[in-house]
Order: structure tokens, then C-alpha cells, then sequence
């Protein structure tokens, strides 16, 4: 005769109740967030993230802070009513000066048209910060779409698009804004037009070559079928698959527009007094470099972080884009 087996208290608790062993190793997550983590993981890109996060810090708030603007020339009166312009002033503290200026304070000093060369070096970055966004913005709205429209109609618009491209590529840079400054003033608005016309050949095609690459593949063919538009199935379905190659190409973009503009103010068709930048800062501080050194300190340290910065954060994005086996 069969045994029956009688139910025990406990039988058909709920499994939620009990202790239940997850191999968190192997645990879902989103790729996004696996980005994160290992971005977040990289101590190269933390370090670059923190590097550029004070130097926004102080482009921000350092001018507002400021005793003195940017363009003020500071000047006290002796006792016969004689303006005295602070002119070439080295770095010193309240206190620690001689004459009439014993009493300020210039972290940096002042340069030889008696400005405060602090607020100068951290309004020259706020205007190099504002021209890196500018080159994110060109990226990714010109040559993002530039190249994701050449490579997905492909035939005769992807060919008559691309040697428009190489046209634009063989003309030297030099040239270009030589051509430009005949017809503009010098200025931020000279710096982003030539950005305008070259900074986004780069994105164009890393955009491409993703598109091509993926616009043959089964979703796309899929979207195709059920009768999806052209420009749905390049900004829903091709797009949003590129966006690592775009971010870490962005990334890498950011550094040769601060240097582009630094280049340009030094050779004097960027920025123009009384405005400043890195690059005019550099470009005063190497003529009075023989006899005043201190002056070119401050603008060449900010340069050297802020393309250090973003070189170490392209590097980190890229390494979590697109991960090696080992590093996982």
C-alpha cells in the first residue's frame, strides 16, 4: 500500500520569501549602464572629468568674482594726483607688494597694460570652453547628418557629397582663413566660421563608414519593408547604433578646436583686445617671455589641462564604448 504524503507547514511558501543565491556576475543590465560603470571604473577618464570640471569652475565664476574685469586697467593716485597704471606687476598677495599697489592682491600679477592677468587667464578659458561647445555642436549637427545621409543613399548623392568633401579637404586651413579674414573682422565670429568649414570633415566620415555598415542589416531592412521613411530609419534605427564611434570622435574634436583657436589668437587673426583668450594670453606672454616670463605661466598650465582633460575623457569614453575582453 502507497504512502500519502501528508503537506507540511511551509510547503508552498512564496519563493520570494526565501533566500535565493543571484550570480550578480552575470546579472542583466543595459548597455548604457554598463558604459557608465566602466567609464566611472577608468581612473585616466575620472582624472580628465575632474581636470575639466575645476576649470569650468573657475572660467565661471572666477571673472564674476573678481575684483577687477578682464579688461580694467588698474591704476592709484600718488600724492601729487598722479595716476600710477599697475604695469607688469609679478604675482603677489595684500602685503607682499612695493608702492601704491601694497595693498592687492594679484594671484597671477598683471600684465604690461596694467590688467589683472587672473581674471584674463579665466575669461581667455570661458572663451575657449565656449569655442569647444561650438565644435560640439558642429559635429553633431553638420557632420553627423552629413555623413549619415552620404552613406545611406550611397550612389550618385553619396558621390557627389563626398568630393565636395575632398575639395574642402585639399584647401590648407591657412587659406581658408586668410580668405576669411578679408572678408570678416578678427574675432570669436572669424575663429567658429572657420570651424564651420572644416572642423566637421572628420565626423562626416566615421558617420559614413557607421551607416554604411549598418544600413544593410536585417532592422533596416525590416523598417524598409514596412514602409518606413528615409529619414526615420537614419535618426531612429541607424543613428542611435553609431552614437559610441560619434561620442568618442566628439570627444577627440574638442581638443583640436581649443587648439585651433589658440593658434589662431596667436598669430592675430583670432581674438582681439580688449577681449581675451588662451590663445592671445599665450601670444602677449611669448613677446614679453626675455623679461617677464610669469605672464605665459597661467595661460599655457590652463591649455595644457583643459586638452589633457578632454584627451583623458575621449580615451575613457572610448575604452567603455567599446570594450576589450580583458578589461571586462
Amino acid at each position: 500500500m502507497e504512502k500519502t504524503y501528508t503537506p507540511q507547514k511551509g510547503d508552498f511558501d512564496f519563493i520570494s520569501d526565501r533566500d535565493i543565491n543571484v550570480d550578480l556576475n552575470f546579472a542583466s543590465q543595459g548597455y548604457w549602464k554598463g558604459v557608465a560603470i566602466h567609464f566611472l571604473r577608468d581612473r585616466f577618464a575620472m582624472t580628465g572629468l575632474l581636470l575639466v570640471s575645476i576649470i569650468i569652475l573657475f572660467a565661471v565664476f572666477a571673472p564674476i568674482l573678481s575684483s577687477y574685469s578682464y579688461q580694467d586697467i588698474i591704476s592709484a593716485t600718488d600724492t601729487n594726483g598722479k595716476q600710477i597704471v599697475a604695469k607688469s606687476l609679478s604675482p603677489q598677495f595684500a602685503g607682499d607688494g612695493e608702492g601704491f599697489f601694497v595693498d592687492r592682491t594679484f594671484l597671477f600679477g598683471t600684465d604690461d597694460m596694467g590688467r589683472d592677468l587672473w581674471t584674463r587667464t579665466w575669461q581667455g578659458a570661458r572663451v575657449s570652453l565656449i569655442i569647444a561647445f561650438v565644435a560640439i555642436f558642429i559635429d553633431m549637427l553638420i557632420g553627423m547628418s552629413y555623413g549619415l545621409f552620404s552613406g545611406f543613399f550611397g550612389g550618385h548623392v553619396d558621390n557627389i557629397m563626398q568630393r565636395f568633401i575632398e575639395i574642402i579637404g585639399s584647401i590648407p586651413t591657412l587659406v581658408i582663413i586668410s580668405i576669411l579674414a578679408i572678408f570678416m573682422d578678427k574675432g570669436i565670429g572669424l575663429v567658429i566660421a572657420s570651424l564651420l568649414i572644416t572642423e566637421w570633415i572628420g565626423m562626416s566620415k566615421i558617420a559614413r563608414a557607421e551607416c554604411l555598415k549598418l544600413k544593410e542589416r536585417e532592422y533596416v531592412l525590416a523598417s524598409r519593408t514596412l514602409g518606413a521613411s528615409s529619414f526615420h530609419i537614419i535618426f531612429k534605427q541607424i543613428l542611435p547604433n553609431t552614437i559610441g564611434p560619434v561620442i568618442t570622435q566628439v570627444m577627440f574634436s574638442i581638443p583640436v578646436a581649443i587648439f585651433t583657436e589658440a593658434f589662431l589668437s596667436f598669430v592675430g587673426v583670432g581674438i582681439v583686445l580688449p577681449q581675451c583668450s588662451i590663445g592671445s594670453l599665450i601670444e602677449a606672454g611669448f613677446n614679453n617671455i626675455t623679461i617677464l616670463p610669469y605672464q605665459i605661466l597661467p595661460p599655457i598650465v590652463v591649455l595644457a589641462i583643459l586638452m589633457l582633460g578632454f584627451n583623458l575623457i575621449g580615451d575613457g569614453f572610448r575604452a567603455a564604448l567599446s570594450p576589450k575582453l580583458e578589461d571586462m
